[in-house]
């Protein structure tokens, strides 16, 4: 996600609060009203994207905004790349949000019926410890070996059966 919201919300709270400061401070200089107006409106400018920089706007986000954002963003990417669309309906997504640190596996009903969901949150689970162990690639490789053991196991190709879908990495911003 983009989150631009939060960034503006802080920056336009830390120039209110400021303000007040300035205000508040004691002797006899009182800033007339356009030179606070000025000087909110800078501060605003230099603040805004200061905030909005990638490494500082992803620890303003609570991790549990960030997480509901990314699942919604995976579903909506299961059903916009056709993936419901098997004849038997099983299809099945890897999603990695790597801004907000999430991994989700979604699987088509036809494979919700047949198959805990404890069995794919054992493979995100080795699909994040590999990750923490700085093996990107190599996890990516296992979770999709383990998803295509799943489907073999539980639903094995058939004689006259076709790749439905296309198997292919897509990336987002």
């Amino acid at each position: 996600g983009n989150y631009l919201y939060l960034p503006t919300l802080y920056a336009a709270a830390l120039v209110l609060v400021l303000s007040g400061f300035v205000l508040a401070l004691p002797g006899a200089w009182v800033p007339s009203a356009e030179a606070l107006y000025l000087g909110q409106v800078a501060l605003f400018i230099v603040l805004l994207p200061l905030l909005r920089w990638p490494p500082i706007k992803h620890r303003l986000v609570p991790r549990d905004i960030q997480r509901r954002r990314a699942a919604i963003r995976a579903h909506q990417l299961f059903h916009d790349l056709g993936l419901p669309a098997t004849a038997e309906r099983t299809g099945v997504m890897l999603f990695v949000a790597l801004a907000e640190h999430y991994v989700e596996i979604i699987a088509d009903v036809g494979l919700a019926e047949t198959v805990e969901d404890a069995t794919w949150r054992a493979v995100v689970e080795d699909f994040v410890a590999a990750t923490r162990r700085d093996a990107p690639r190599a996890a990516f490789i296992a979770a999709i070996d383990a998803c295509c053991g799943v489907l073999a196991r539980h639903h094995p190709a058939r004689p006259g059966d076709r790749d439905e879908l296309p198997n292919r990495v897509v990336e987002i911003d």
